[in-house]
């Protein structure tokens, strides 16, 4: 193994403790901080940048080392401000059209600005920064420039947020060209995929969902990085394909153990990107079960469910036994009523169904 590659078998199934390969049980939470250490150390030109990551600009204590608050909202920043000081773990004042406007500047004078967005629902606010600036700036200057930028935001329901708070609109910064967006499913992922996006010379938005942040796994100790754009397998399958995406992708996986227990056997590919999006992955696995479940906490209308639709109905049509079915949320915003929320969100209840369903047992 080496630190640009991900550990041996991880492109087909997630690692676990009876891999040769030191490691251990850690949080999400913890990872992303240790990924974040990791990179801060091996790159002086990355820094960070967002709201209350230090928990508060310029305070000290009694020795005039920085005071470390909380780290943000989700602790992903907790530390880091008493080990590389101000200069690269930077509060900022609460507009985030501004800081990411600041970012994109700064990475196009050659430094890596990582920057914490706090809700994916905040990306609206920074959009045009996004859209116009960040994922069009290197195609504008005929490739004579670079946008390093990585992004990260909690994503997703389940957590008590509300609809301003909780959007999974993954779809939509999918359909920026220039921009790539990767979804992690897991502690062991989001190492990989957050010092990929961190290395990367384009701008990476990294959707970190809120209920995999407290999840634990399995987490090789050396640095590694996972291929942008290529997905997985969580487990083989002969009968039906369900496809994944952040936080549905365990949803998926644990589906697919209930129903193997009724003699259904299901593949689950977990996308771990959706710009660019490796659709070789499921229109392979397509080929093989000629059917498809594809689970999308977010909203129907045009949503990455839709997309792996349109490329499965394009190119493996010939393949299928069944119709295609898709596993969404409704057509609504996220509700803050804890039993309405639970109800919003796919599960593996709903998932198991809908593959019954297609498969008439």
């Amino acid at each position: 193994m080496t630190t640009t590659e991900a550990p041996a078998a991880a492109s087909h199934q997630p690692l676990g403790p009876g891999f040769d390969v030191p490691g251990r049980e850690t949080t999400y939470r913890e990872t992303f901080n240790r990924t974040l250490r990791d990179e801060l150390n091996r790159d002086p030109d990355v820094f960070i940048m967002g709201e209350d990551i230090a928990g508060g600009a310029g305070r000290t204590d009694e020795e005039g080392k920085p005071l470390d608050a909380w780290g943000g909202p989700f602790a992903a920043t907790k530390g880091l401000i008493q080990d590389f000081g101000p200069e690269r773990i930077r509060d900022t004042p609460i507009s985030e059209a501004g800081f990411l406007g600041a970012a994109v500047g700064a990475a196009l004078t050659g430094t890596r600005p990582v920057v914490d967005l706090m809700y994916f629902d905040f990306v609206a606010v920074a959009f045009d920064q996004l859209l116009s600036n960040a994922a069009k700036s290197r195609y504008m200057f005929g490739g004579q420039t670079k946008v390093p930028i990585t992004m990260f935001a909690r994503s997703g329901g389940g957590t008590g947020h509300a609809a301003q708070h909780s959007s999974n609109f993954y779809s939509i910064l999918a359909h920026i060209p220039g921009l790539k967006v990767v979804v992690p499913s897991d502690a062991y992922t989001v190492r990989g995929l957050l010092a990929a996006a961190i290395r990367d010379d384009d701008p990476v938005m990294v959707c970190n969902h809120k209920k995999l942040i407290n999840t634990t796994g399995f987490v090789p100790d050396q640095s590694y990085t996972i291929d942008i754009g290529k997905g997985r397998l969580l487990r083989e399958g002969k009968d039906v394909t369900i496809v994944g995406m952040s936080w549905t992708s365990p949803v998926c996986k644990n589906a697919a153990e209930q129903l193997a227990k009724e003699g259904i056997d299901a593949e689950v590919v977990d996308l771990l990107s959706v710009s660019p999006l490796d659709e070789e992955i499921f229109l392979d696995s397509v080929a093989k079960t000629n059917r498809i479940v594809i689970v999308d906490e977010d909203t129907p209308r045009a949503s990455m469910a839709s997309e792996v639709a349109a490329v499965v109905s394009e190119k493996a049509f010939d393949y299928l036994d069944a119709p295609i079915k898709r596993v969404t949320g409704p057509h609504t915003p996220m509700p803050y009523n804890r039993g309405l929320e639970a109800a919003f969100i796919p599960d593996e209840a709903a998932v198991a169904g809908t593959v019954k369903n297609l498969l008439n047992v």
